[in-house]
């Protein structure tokens, strides 16, 4: 026998080493990105765990071999051609230091790259990683909904911690993030409820409730807006696309019987007189910071004056500095002043794409579609409440916009299951 160089020795140790860490990697990427997903829901301080999370599943996945998929990669594009505009638009700041826009634009740079990860994660095994995903993410959902409920009501110790203004807010800065954060895993336990059976539906249906209370107490409009147009949507879509003509007996009686379970929770809650004070408030489509030419909707206007004179745009965190100091809230407007026209019409072009593709693939029918659907159905009213509010830095918009993307690149891969949900 040989005995090997001491060089020869070295050489055959890398090639294992390397494979060893490989193989690692690959084993726990599952497990990061689920506490990535799980991270996502505390957002108390900045940065806050979901980045650093990212990171370590970033680095994983790199070790790991993460496979790009040949059809997410209109997301990398609409990434390289919104960096130079973000960065450019910087240094047009007049009331603030370039460096802290340039951290603002970076923040959402790298949120647009968690989007591209998250579609390529998806792509490579739907089925399993979709589920992966979900499991974390109606985790922290429903740890966020329970914490939001019991602090409102006053039961949990030191509850002014979770909560602003009166409004439950769990583990975020703002009422109005929280709610609309529960949107997704809410869409996903309905479609469980209506299509699974026995078990799997009851615990769902469960879910979906303490979800919905916990959506209720944050009152936020848009939030509950959001979550009675995506359930319609993922009601309609099982409806006419997954269910068969016995099904949607079936479902029909669920449907009546979820309203009515819906309704009584809901009469239970107003019965409380702070609460039904707070739900009158807030249920008024148009309040005083709404309307007139400084409101909310007016802003809008002013918004979109000064990005048709600033092509290149003001950068962030200047907007109230000038003649307004309250937020445009409206993301279409906002990405356009802040970014510039370029940067404005690469998240235009994102938003318009993913929609597109969202909806073109959802009408072709394939074992996916049960996982494309509470997904969709979350993404079309997250757009539409973009324009009465700011969703710029939402980890969570960002997130679904690449689901949307990792579920259609794997659209109508082969597979054994007729329906497997998520």
């Amino acid at each position: 026998m040989t005995a090997a160089l001491p060089g020869q020795l070295g050489l055959d140790r890398r090639p294992l080493g390397q494979a060893w860490a490989g193989e690692t990697a690959r084993k726990a990427l599952g497990l990061i990105v689920a506490l990535w997903i799980f991270s996502g829901g505390f957002v108390i301080f900045e940065p806050s765990p979901y980045e650093v999370m990212f990171i370590i599943a970033f680095a994983v996945a790199l070790m790991g071999g993460l496979k790009l998929h040949r059809d997410t990669l209109p997301l990398l594009f609409i990434v390289l051609a919104f960096t130079p505009f973000a960065l450019i638009s910087t240094f047009f700041m007049r009331y603030q230091p370039v460096l802290d826009g340039l951290i603002f634009n970076l923040v959402t740079i790298f949120l647009l790259i968690t989007s591209y990860f998250a579609a390529n994660f998806v792509a490579q095994s739907p089925f399993a990683h979709m589920r992966l995903i979900a499991k974390a993410y109606i985790a922290i959902a429903l740890i966020t909904s329970v914490v939001g409920v019991l602090a409102y009501v006053g039961i949990l110790p030191g509850e002014d911690v979770f909560l602003r203004f009166g409004r439950a807010k769990a583990f975020f800065n703002d009422p109005n993030v929280y709610g609309p954060f529960l949107i997704l895993p809410a869409a996903i336990v309905l479609q469980r409820t209506l299509l699974g059976t026995g078990r799997t539906a009851l615990w769902a249906g469960l879910a979906y409730l303490v979800i919905f209370v916990g959506v209720f107490v944050s009152f936020s409009r848009g939030a509950w807006g959001h979550l009675a147009a995506s359930s319609l949507l993922v009601f309609a879509m099982v409806f006419f696309l997954e269910a068969t003509a016995r099904e949607k007996v079936r479902l029909l009686l669920v449907a009546i019987g979820g309203v009515m379970v819906l309704a009584a929770a809901m009469a239970v809650l107003l019965s409380i007189p702070v609460v039904a004070e707070l739900f009158t408030h807030r249920f008024t489509l148009t309040q005083s910071y709404d309307t007139g030419e400084l409101g909310r909707f007016g802003r809008i206007w002013y918004t979109l004056d000064l990005a048709l004179n600033n092509p290149w745009g003001i950068g962030p965190l200047e907007y109230g500095y000038l003649r307004i100091s309250e937020q445009p809230h409206n993301t279409y407007a906002n990405v356009l002043l802040t970014y510039g026209w370029g940067g404005g019409l690469a998240y235009y072009v994102l938003v318009g794409w993913t929609l597109l593709v969202g909806g073109k693939t959802l009408l072709r029918p394939s074992p996916h579609r049960t996982l494309l659907i509470p997904v969709f159905a979350t993404f079309v009213p997250m757009i539409m409440l973009s324009g009465i509010i700011d969703t710029d830095h939402w980890r969570h918009w960002f997130l679904v916009t690449g689901l949307v993307w990792g579920i259609c690149a794997a659209y109508g891969a082969p597979s054994s299951t007729r329906r497997l949900l998520p």
